[in-house]
């Protein structure tokens, strides 16, 4: 992944020098647990480490890897540079894939992990700005038209619903990682054994493979490539709803602009909405790797090596990206600026149409069948709109809605004055907000 959108603790896991070190520790583990059973002289795994452990060289790993053309021989010669004779009785009974497959899922692991504190981040931003927009009234749109009235609060709610929801899935896609294989070349240990396997895994922190093949079951990698998309599209939906509040037209919150900030190179009235835009864009990349990594499960017989080129461009870019990306939605969330004076506006702007239901079901309950009194509303509502579309305002005139509802004979002999006033009531619309918003609230990631 590009520097641009790199965090550097979260791409300091898929260095080189880093990558090396896990090989190594997989390398001693395993080394140790074949000490144990006495298939390797004592002492080994030491006399290893301390000729090599923090000494690697990986330019002088790629290299050799020039020569050989394969990376974990490259690893082991230079191993065996730095150790000399005690290097011999690593790798016994092993294959590569033993090793990077192992490695694999500590790195994903622990990449996941700052993944996950990253998640609560947000989810506490998106916790703490519901919290101070509980009471703030806003309307909800859908399919982009005036629906009827929300709170800002409830929108912060959903979203953090929805990254909570996104947690659960990357802690499952941690399980399922958490597993490494010392099985060898096709997985039935052949020159090894189960035993070793399980306690040279358990000191890394892994789980053996259930059946391995050569490698590790790609439907687990697939799991947190997926985890990962679904956080991404979390991610998106915030943005989605910032781009739109952001619009000039409805102007009911905007991302934090900065001193000396700047907008457009041409328009100095400008102020984009440029953390969203790039988060939305980012978001279709987890997309792409998640499909990417469903394409790396169904392999040939006991593997091939299709899906490798894949996963060394994708889990490193996924997973780099998903820290980046919650950082920067975390920042983009506390710094958010929001009107609720405009939210306030905007939901006044059509004279109290968001009640048309609610005159509805009145109707309904005097007697009335349903689609009657739905185009004896519906009457109403779409004159007031008429009349202001004819008349170029940018809503309908206040209270214009409630006194043709009046007007009206065939509603006014069913609902007086005092009843229809009633309906008009904000309040009531919204008594439930507090209850959703302590039922979203009340669960953690």
């Amino acid at each position: 992944m590009i520097s641009r959108y790199s965090r550097p603790e979260l791409a300091a896991l898929w260095d080189d020098a880093y990558r090396f070190e896990l090989w190594l520790a997989i390398e001693l583990a395993v080394c140790e647990a074949m000490e144990h059973a006495g298939t390797v002289p004592v002492g080994t795994a030491a006399k290893v480490r301390d000729a090599a452990q923090g000494k690697l060289n990986p330019q002088r790993i790629l290299e050799i890897e020039q020569k050989t053309r394969h990376d974990v021989i490259a690893f082991l010669t230079h191993v065996e540079e730095l150790a000399g004779e005690p290097a011999r009785w690593l790798h016994l009974g092993m294959t590569s894939s033993d090793v990077l497959d192992t490695a694999l899922a500590l790195q994903t692991t622990r990449a996941l992990d700052r993944i996950m504190s990253g998640v609560i981040g947000l989810a506490n931003a998106l916790a703490d700005k519901a919290r101070e927009h509980a009471k703030t009234p806003m309307i909800g749109r859908s399919h982009g038209i005036h629906a009827e009235p929300i709170t800002a609060g409830l929108t912060f709610a959903r979203w953090n619903a929805e990254v909570v929801r996104a947690s659960s899935r990357i802690v499952r896609a941690r399980h399922a990682i958490s597993v490494g294989k010392i099985a060898g070349a096709v997985g039935v240990y052949g020159n090894l054994d189960p035993a070793i396997e399980t306690e040279a895994l358990a000191k890394l922190g892994l789980e053996p493979e259930t059946v391995a093949t050569q490698i590790v079951a790609r439907d687990r990698h697939a799991d947190v490539f997926n985890a990962l998309a679904m956080l991404g599209t979390a991610i998106e939906q915030i943005a989605l709803g910032v781009r739109h509040w952001q619009r000039t037209e409805v102007g009911e919150a905007e991302e934090g602009f900065g001193a000396g900030q700047k907008g457009s190179s041409a328009m100095p009235h400008k102020k984009n909405p440029i953390l969203s835009e790039n988060l939305t864009g980012l978001a279709r990349l987890l997309r792409g790797y998640a499909q990417a990594g469903m394409e790396d499960v169904a392999l040939w017989h006991e593997r091939d090596i299709s899906h490798s080129s894949v996963e060394r461009v994708a889990m490193p870019d996924a997973t780099i990206l998903a820290d980046f990306m919650l950082a920067r939605c975390t920042s983009l969330v506390q710094g958010l600026v929001v009107h609720p004076a405009r939210m306030r506006a905007n939901l006044e702007r059509f004279g109290g149409l968001f009640f048309s239901e609610a005159v509805l079901l009145a109707l309904v309950k005097t007697g009335l069948a349903r689609q009657t009194a739905y185009e004896m509303v519906q009457r109403s509502a779409l004159a007031a709109i008429s009349e202001a579309a004819k008349e170029g305002l940018t809503g309908a005139k206040p209270g214009r809605f409630r006194e043709l509802l009046g007007n009206d004979p065939e509603i006014s002999s069913r609902l007086d004055a005092k009843a229809l006033d009633a309906l008009f009531d904000l309040d009531h619309h919204l008594r439930f907000a507090p209850q959703i918003l302590d039922r979203a609230l009340g669960r953690a990631p």
